[in-house]
């Protein structure tokens, strides 16, 4: 069994533990007599009004520290890693694994491949569950950490083996039966591969998942992403455009049959299937509030609607300038749209819309958030870009001006020769981008 000891980096001034004497370098063993596994664990324990600490200082010796508090006051410690644990690795060889298809050479973080059950009520990662243990069931439940995001693909324990590669996939979907009698909420994706589990199957796992309504909240069913580097992966093939629409019309009559029974729609669509069958994304009200949108369910639709919002706020006025934007095929039609729209409302300005083909990964690939830096700079050399090149947030690393390949905002900007300018992700972003600063201005002077 791993022995947890968790080292102090950071000791807030004035705290319970600088009264203590806790020092950054120390080592917390346990708190009332229990080791400490990880964040989860410490957060339940510090709540308490009463504990004991074991803390061992850095020349070895131990200490025992009891402490009375208010049950919301905080010891002031912080550790090094956000999570005080190790990443769990997955220990799956999934059929359809985006990782597997990745080019060499890459920075080392975008090679690993988590399935750790704390990430997914942390950060909202999907799990396959089998990388969990009875003890990591429990813990959720006993904790709350909800709402627990399942990558379920299939709910046939034989397939879901072979989609895996892992003898125990099949089995790990009891875990889901004791998340829902623990009354944990849950969110579910289906990657879906041509021939493996779509058709009868997709029927079968749709059917089978409504048993978990209505803690079971959305499924999204997204395409398989298949880049060119497969040699020597299993053998998927793209979705055709008949068949992107006849898996449409499944989700579309489950929509409709869930919808009247619990007044929500449950099964989703991603976007890359409606651009897939060459057909509008839904209306608003499809979506459910939305629950699908970091496996790009609907982000299609919010950033319309946001953009009309967006344009029936704006006033009157002279508008002129010429700029560049950036997108990949999945959100082409939408932002050129955008962009015409704008354009109508104010002559003067005017919009190039390029759409980035992804040579890096291939062209299968049609998310601007698969976008790299060399494709943009291959692509838009020589074109008209005007005083500004907008890109979306998407494309970089968080909280990075980086791009999945390494290169920068800035090598970008010099070898285009032109400003780029990082657009978020709403559609009022994308008006005041292309628009300018001013564009908040006029909005103001309209409400007087």
């Amino acid at each position: 069994m791993k022995k947890h000891e968790h080292i102090v980096k950071n000791v807030e001034a004035g705290s319970i533990a600088e009264e203590l004497g806790i020092e950054p370098g120390d080592r917390l063993l346990a708190i009332d007599g229990q080791e400490i596994e990880d964040i989860f664990d410490y957060q339940f324990y510090e709540e308490s009004e009463e504990l004991l600490l074991l803390i061992e200082k850095a020349d070895g010796e131990q200490w025992e520290l009891e402490i009375e508090k208010d049950a919301d006051e905080s010891l002031g410690i912080s550790f090094g890693e956000g999570l005080m644990d190790e990443y769990r690795s997955c220990r799956n060889r999934c059929i359809f694994c985006f990782i597997d298809q990745m080019p060499p050479g890459m920075r080392d973080t975008l090679y690993f491949k988590d399935d750790d059950s704390r990430l997914s009520f942390l950060q909202g990662n999907y799990i396959t569950l089998t990388n969990m243990s009875d003890h990591d069931v429990e813990r959720i439940v006993r904790y709350r950490l909800e709402p627990i995001n399942i990558s379920f693909h299939t709910t046939n324990p034989e397939l879901r083996c072979r989609m895996l590669h892992n003898r125990f996939a099949g089995d790990a979907l009891k875990k889901v039966d004791i998340l829902y009698q623990g009354g944990i909420e849950m969110n579910g994706q289906i990657v879906l591969c041509r021939g493996v589990n779509d058709g009868e199957e997709l029927e079968r796992t749709i059917r089978d998942l409504t048993k978990y309504l209505p803690l079971l909240k959305s499924v999204s069913v997204v395409p398989v992403g298949l880049t060119r580097f497969r040699e020597g992966l299993y053998p998927l093939e793209p979705f055709t455009r008949e068949e992107a629409r006849e898996v449409l019309r499944v989700i579309h009559r489950w929509q409709k049959k869930i919808y009247e029974e619990y007044g929500i729609h449950f099964i989703h669509a991603g976007d890359e299937w409606y651009l897939l069958a060459e057909e509008e994304v839904p209306e608003e009200e499809r979506y459910d509030g939305y629950l699908q949108l970091e496996n790009g369910v609907g982000m299609l639709r919010l950033l319309f609607n946001e953009f009309e919002e967006g344009m029936e706020r704006l006033g009157d006025g002279d508008r002129s300038g010429e700029i560049s934007a950036a997108t990949g095929k999945l959100a082409y039609p939408y932002i050129r749209r955008m962009a015409d729209r704008i354009q109508e409302r104010y002559p003067g300005v005017k919009v190039h819309v390029y759409c980035i083909r992804n040579d890096f990964f291939g062209e299968r690939i049609t998310v601007s958030g698969l976008i790299t830096g060399q494709d943009i700079i291959a692509q838009l050399k020589g074109k008209e870009l005007g005083s500004r090149l907008l890109l979306p947030c998407n494309m970089l690393k968080a909280d990075e001006d980086v791009f999945l390949d390494d290169i920068t905002v800035k090598e970008v900007s010099d070898a285009l020769q032109v400003p780029v300018d990082i657009v978020k992700s709403s559609g009022q972003d994308l008006i005041d981008a292309i628009l300018g600063p001013e564009t908040e201005e006029m909005e103001n002077n309209k409400g007087r």
